[in-house]
């Protein structure tokens, strides 16, 4: 499958390490260069705000998909290609989740671990079939994804890890998976 669109899972925060925000901007430019699609949260803050700005530096496209409640706190982005204001955090995920083709996540608090997690359950439900990527960025993950492994070796998951995301330390290594 060609991917065309990426949700990109993040913070409306940029955390410590200026790695993160790095990282949000080279992807970024990637996918801007790829012409792919970004999908994303709408908020022009924190790593949103890094990865869609960068985006639009190099004229891609951005969709953001913002529920009305966190239009004040994540301060809506109103720069980028399409704004779509929803009811509510429900109808945020699924929109992002259909108009995308992959999933890519990036450090981020609670609301990127929660659609990390939405996004793994949908898919092994096979409620949707798209790759999720995971940007280790500085080891970010790294005890999350030693967490999920412990799921599958108890044996509480159907499926090894590998068999529905794919762990990435640098924002180049998409490249290959792209088309």
């Amino acid at each position: 499958m060609q991917i065309k669109s990426i949700a990109v899972f993040c913070g409306s925060k940029a955390g410590a390490n200026p790695l993160y925000t790095q990282h949000a901007e080279q992807l970024g430019l990637l996918l801007a260069e790829k012409s792919i699609q970004l999908i994303y949260g709408g908020g022009n803050k924190g790593l949103m705000a890094s990865i869609a700005n960068a985006v639009l530096q190099k004229e891609g496209k951005v969709t953001g998909i913002m529920p009305e409640i966190l239009a004040q706190w994540e301060h809506q982005h109103d720069g980028i290609t399409e704004l779509i204001i929803v009811d509510n955090m429900h109808t945020r995920k699924k929109m992002i989740y259909e108009k995308c083709d992959a999933a890519v996540v990036l450090a981020g608090g609670f609301g990127t671990l929660d659609e990390l997690f939405e996004i793994l359950t949908w898919n092994q439900l096979s409620i949707h079939n798209k790759h999720i990527f995971i940007l280790n960025t500085d080891g970010f993950y790294t005890h999350l994804i030693a967490h999920m492994q412990k799921l599958f070796a108890d044996g509480f998951l159907y499926e090894s890890l590998e068999s529905r995301m794919t762990i990435l330390n640098e924002p180049a290594e998409l490249v290959r998976f792209l088309n």
